[in-house]
């Protein structure tokens, strides 16, 4: 865990520059509901707005997350009417609560846009929860979300746009084509966070009558980014033990600082930047951040005991249950055909880029293998998460965790000839030589063996031996020969696929 926070590689520092830009943003907008003379309760509430904004919008394009970020009103101040609205109607509310849920999920049909509509709807409502928000709140909160998310957008799309200054980012990869109905994996996870976000209500209620909706958040957070029931258990686990390590830290630092204004509001700072800046690289430690940033806001308001942030593990361990029950036994999408699409399309990808690169290499001047790079790379992180139940240190199935290994290990291998063959393309003194479309020809065939299924066993390409490596002097060749190699070995984990799935958890 440690590793991944500060080992972990971060090209261009654009997670750095991230969670710097997030805690601008959101101080801003605090200050500025502050300013405005609005209450501790609606600068909290457009202090949330804030990060909301900085964290889910995620379109591809600045002028997209600026449409994106425009339209979250829309999806939530209805919520947040309803939410309020519905405050002394407990069976109403948490009627409308699920319902909110399952839709906020459904909503992950139309990408990036309806993820970040679908995520800033639920924690409208929850925060609602969070806050004991009545009708009378209304318009002084619309007035502080409405200031909060200006706010946050002028440091992003305006003092510090740092997205206009580099080449355009690989379209976030969409899931693999689905079917209509029940066969559609966003309507199955509906409802499973649906049924998971019912017990995870029902069992958090009796725990607790002020507090339930903790248990309702964890299951539906667990939800958020996953395809498959694997990778929703592992979050599961994850954001239980991020949770614990938080709390542990939240009775050493939020307890004893019982609100003072200044120290919180700079371990508040101190949260949202963890937050942005491991996310990518670590749930474990993003949620961390995340309760010991719940446990401070608590104490400035005035609530917090060590009772409380018990209470919290709790909560989150029933909602990790809920929504590990929902997947288990409601319509489950199985890892094993998640991880093949995903793991045939970064195959795909691999050839595209290969002729890409060759195309250039023999004179064609529209030829360019830079976006099929950053697009493999996309499909690479998805591979990577389909498969990390298997590859989890607790995971108890060893022989295939061990394929699991090899598998990305042999895909990183193909990412890295890949890009360094793109490289070698790129420079315009590259010439075309006759043995490049040989080569590229070879993995072709490889590529097409390995992702057709009444194919794979026929996979035969040899890896070139050792003597037979092009020299330094012809270094695309060499590229190529490796990649031929690697393709060649990752026959062998996936050709036991028929009879022995690589993982169907």
């Amino acid at each position: 865990m440690l590793k991944k926070m500060f080992v972990a590689p971060d090209p261009g520092r654009l997670r750095l520059r991230s969670a710097a830009r997030s805690v601008l943003g959101i101080g801003l907008a605090v200050a500025v509901c502050g300013l405005a003379g609005h209450s501790l309760v609606a600068a909290i509430t457009g202090g949330l707005a804030a990060l909301l904004a900085l964290f889910t919008v995620l379109d591809t394009t600045v002028r997209g997350q600026a449409v994106t970020t425009a339209l979250l009103p829309v999806a939530g101040f209805p919520v947040l009417a309803l939410a309020a609205g519905l405050h002394d109607y407990p069976l109403a509310r948490d009627a409308a609560f699920l319902a909110v849920v399952g839709a906020g999920v459904y909503a992950r049909r139309w990408g990036p846009r309806g993820h970040s509509l679908g995520v800033f709807a639920f924690m409208t409502f929850f925060a609602t929860q969070f806050l004991h928000t009545v009708p009378g709140q209304l318009p002084e909160l619309y007035a502080a979300v409405t200031l909060s998310l200006l706010s946050a957008s002028l440091v992003r799309f305006g003092l510090w746009c740092y997205e206009r200054r580099l080449p355009p980012p690989a379209a976030p990869a969409p899931a693999p084509p689905e079917g209509r109905g029940l066969a559609r994996v966003t309507t199955r996870q509906a409802i499973q966070a649906t049924a998971g976000g019912a017990f995870a209500l029902v069992v958090g209620q009796v725990l607790s009558h002020e507090r339930w909706y903790w248990a309702v958040g964890a299951t539906w957070w667990v939800f958020v980014n996953t395809a498959s029931r694997g990778e929703t258990l592992v979050r599961g686990f994850r954001r239980a033990l991020g949770t614990v390590i938080g709390v542990a830290l939240g009775l050493v630092v939020a307890v004893p600082l019982d609100g003072a204004p200044v120290p919180t509001a700079l371990l508040v700072a101190v949260c949202v930047f963890g937050i942005f800046y491991t996310a990518a690289v670590s749930y474990t430690w993003m949620m961390l951040a995340v309760t010991l940033m719940a446990g401070l806001l608590y104490g400035s308001l005035g609530v917090l005991d060590p009772g409380l942030l018990g209470l919290r593990v709790t909560e989150t361990a029933v909602g990790a249950l809920g929504a590990a029950l929902a997947v288990l036994f409601v319509l489950p999408v199985t890892t094993h055909a998640t991880t093949d699409a995903w793991v045939q399309r970064a195959l795909r990808c691999v050839h595209a880029c290969t002729a890409e690169a060759a195309a250039r290499l023999a004179g064609s001047a529209t030829a360019d293998p830079a976006p099929r790079v950053a697009e493999l790379e996309v499909l690479l992180g998805r591979v990577r998460l389909s498969l990390a139940p298997l590859v989890h240190p607790l995971s108890p199935l060893r022989a295939r965790k061990a394929r699991a290994r090899q598998v990305l290990a042999l895909l990183d291998d193909c990412a890295r000839e890949v890009r360094g063959l793109a490289s070698i393309a790129a420079d315009p003194e590259a010439s075309h030589d006759a043995r490049l479309t040989a080569a590229c020809q070879r993995v072709e065939a490889a590529v097409e063996s390995l992702t057709t299924p009444d194919r794979v066993r026929e996979v035969t390409s040899p890896a070139p031996a050792a003597g037979a490596r092009p020299a330094a002097t012809e270094p695309a060749l060499a590229h190529l020969h490796g990649l031929e190699r690697a393709l060649a070995e990752l026959a062998a984990p996936l050709r036991s696929s028929p009879r022995a799935p690589l993982a169907d958890a």
